[in-house]
């Protein structure tokens, strides 16, 4: 019986060789590992073993779909399919596709975006194909980005078709411009190829400034991954544990906490504490890591994470996913582990009876890339801590240097808590911002939760919330949603209304600033807003903030933007979004609230159809719902000209005015006012 192929997955550069070998677009190379060829591939040991023995491998892509048959050794390639799904997955065709498609083009490689003055430059060029290289390494976007870019570059353009060719790089860049020379020459055949001018001009038209803007945001806005790594007893679970209190307490980002016990009961239960296995525990936080930051969210992890090699995997998928990898050694010395160590381990390890311990029977490899390295023998948590946040600050990600005051969190009966004076394991302060295990519940409404974890019985209104606070007799006061008391009597609170855009920059704060000016202060109301891939502490734009002033609407140059996160959804009781896409995007990530979100039009509308006001007619239309029609959505105006940001104005100027009116009543839980 012969022996199994074995599977296997590799690197998206191996991906990409695969994807141009088998087109054609290498001509004349058709495998892996010519001699003196950059396009190699590299199987892990145990895969390799198993190819040798059957003479092949199966190259799969990361969903498991088999693409090749590679023969080992000669690399000779045996095609199975192509990859069919992707973004832009209609332009990536072989050389042979585009030839018969588009001949007699000039073909124009981008690998970033085209600038104004490149636009001039090919306007005189004739019929264009752009030739999107988008594979690992090249662009300088992400792939969908320069796809998105260069398809509005063609746009403007009297005659261009775009193309994408995953051409990656390799690390040697004569090799890689002499393999993109010839995979140009193999597409445009007997058509010319014309290479952009270089050229320091940065400027763009704005629907391809938004596109980079949106892929590259500024380094305080990218999703964050922070990676604590150091020996057992080093503090860096108690460091990672009081950075999380400290952005807590600014209020400004929301937080992932992938701690390295909460993470073994949950992500990687069943691994035991082996090499093999405890890398792989590391490669999962890392993978969730690296979700959390193409989300724009914040992970912070602190496994040992020993070896330099996973450390780099980690970093790679973080990279990959747009986020931004922050590596942060507690370099307390051996020594100062093995006093701290309250449990035993160390002395275990050096009598044999816990195997491949770090630092004793196997060896914790020191980071060369650390983006601060902290020694925390004979220092207070404050004093270790002090040294990531300045290191934090100076990188540009997270500037925590600036803290609203605010009185210290008193638990009934209680008083506030007081910090550790010494890093010690396991002695990290007790402060009101605390990791949920699954399943728990946050002592305060500042809490962290984990996975399956449950929010405060409290929801008060978001710390980032009070950024905007609507007017109160207390200025900067923010409502809070107390819940009802045992009889669910007599316990009176706004209602909150959430509005939500896409940015937090043209329309929801519109809506805001507009419901405010009409509500007059109304004690029953309070409103904020927030984007679903909301800008940080942005400003209002411009061209939709002047439309506020000739209807006498005040409070834009307090507003900030923020993003839409749970918090603020718990807080709201009703969500007026602009666009029926906007509802779609939140029931996807957050269920749950089903029966309080709506589009703007549609409760406008449907609140003109009732008799009942305030929480009555809330509960009312949470119950029956019905389909938000895009006729009543509220186009986005954003670089769209005065005359789109004023019908905009007017569109919700109107709607909001109809809803503040449907919601208004002085009301209490339980009874009426």
């Amino acid at each position: 019986m012969s022996p199994a192929v074995p599977q296997h997955c590799p690197s998206p550069r191996e991906l990409d060789d695969l994807e141009l070998l088998t087109s054609g677009a290498l001509a004349p190379l058709t495998r892996f590992d010519e001699p003196g060829s950059p396009i190699t591939l590299t199987l892990p040991d145990d895969v390799r073993l198993a190819a040798v023995e059957a003479g092949a491998v199966e190259i799969v892509d990361p969903e498991g779909l088999p693409l090749a048959r590679v023969a080992v050794p000669g690399g000779g390639i045996e095609a199975l399919t192509h990859a069919q799904y992707g973004p832009f997955r209609d332009h990536y065709l072989t050389p042979a596709q585009v030839r018969e498609a588009y001949p007699g083009r000039t073909f124009v490689p981008v690998a970033g975006p085209i600038t104004s003055s490149q636009l001039e430059e090919l306007s005189s060029r004739g019929s264009l194909a752009l030739v999107a290289l988008v594979g690992a390494g090249t662009p300088s976007l992400s792939p969908v980005a320069l796809l998105r870019a260069t398809r509005l570059a063609a746009a403007r353009l009297p005659d261009a078709v775009v193309v994408a060719v995953p051409l990656a790089t390799h690390g040697d860049a004569d090799a890689d411009h002499a393999l993109g020379v010839q995979v140009l020459a193999t597409y445009a055949g007997a058509d010319p190829v014309y290479a952009l001018a270089e050229t320091e001009d940065d400027e763009f038209p704005d629907d391809i400034a938004a596109v980079i803007d949106f892929d590259q945001p500024p380094a305080d806005e990218r999703g964050l991954v922070l990676f604590f790594t150091g020996l057992s007893g080093s503090g860096k679970s108690t460091l990672a544990r009081a950075l999380m209190d400290r952005i807590l307490e600014q209020g400004t980002r929301t937080i992932t906490s992938l701690d390295g016990d909460v993470v073994r009961r949950n992500l990687s239960a069943g691994l035991t504490f082996s090499k093999e296995d405890r890398e792989t525990n590391i490669r999962r936080i890392g993978w969730v890591a690296a979700e959390i930051s193409r989300h724009g969210g914040l992970a912070v992890c602190s496994p040992i994470a020993p070896f330099a090699e996973t450390r780099d995997q980690v970093r790679a998928m973080v990279d990959e996913a747009g986020g931004a990898f922050f590596l942060v050694h507690v370099a307390t010395p051996l020594e100062e582990c093995e006093r701290r160590d309250r449990k035993g381990l160390y002395a275990k390890a050096r009598r044999g009876e816990i195997p491949e311990f770090t630092g004793i029977s196997s060896p914790y490899e020191i980071p060369t890339d650390a983006g601060v390295v902290v020694d925390t023998t004979g220092r207070t948590i404050d004093d270790a801590l002090d040294d990531v946040v300045q290191a934090l600050k100076t990188s540009g990600y997270l500037d925590l240097s600036v803290v609203e005051p605010n009185p210290p969190v008193v638990e009934p009966g209680g008083a506030p808590a007081t910090p550790s004076s010494v890093v010690e394991p396991g002695g990290a302060p007790a402060t009101p911002s605390s990791v949920v295990e699954p399943g728990g519940a946050p002592a305060t409404p500042s809490s962290v939760v984990e996975p399956g974890g449950a929010p405060a019985t409290t929801v008060s209104k978001p710390a980032d919330l009070t950024a905007n606070p609507t007017p109160e007799p207390t200025q900067g006061a923010a409502p809070v949603v107390e819940p009802p008391d045992a009889e669910g009597e007599g316990v009176s609170k706004p209602l909150n209304v959430l509005f939500v855009c896409t940015a937090n920059i043209c329309r929801s704060p519109f809506m805001q600033l507009a419901a405010e000016h009409h509500a007059a202060g109304d004690p029953t109301l309070a409103f904020d807003s927030a984007g679903t891939h909301g800008f940080r502490a942005h400003e209002m734009d411009g061209v939709m903030a002047a439309t506020l002033t000739p209807r006498g609407i005040s409070g834009v140059e307090a507003f900030k933007s923020k993003p839409l996160t749970r918090d603020h959804l718990a807080w709201a009781d009703v969500v007026l979004v602009a666009e029926n896409d906007h509802r779609s995007f939140i029931l996807s990530e957050y269920p749950e609230v089903f029966r309080k979100v709506f589009t703007l039009g549609q409760f406008a509308a449907a609140s003109a159809e009732h008799d009942l006001r305030g929480a009555d007619l809330l509960h009312d239309l949470g119950q029956t719902r019905g389909v938000a029609d895009p006729a009543l959505d509220v186009a986005d105006p954003y670089r769209r000209g005065d005359e789109a940001a004023e019908a905009a104005a007017t569109q919700i100027d109107t709607l909001v005015q109809q809803v503040v009116s449907a919601l208004s009543s002085h009301h209490l839980f339980g009874k009426e006012a």
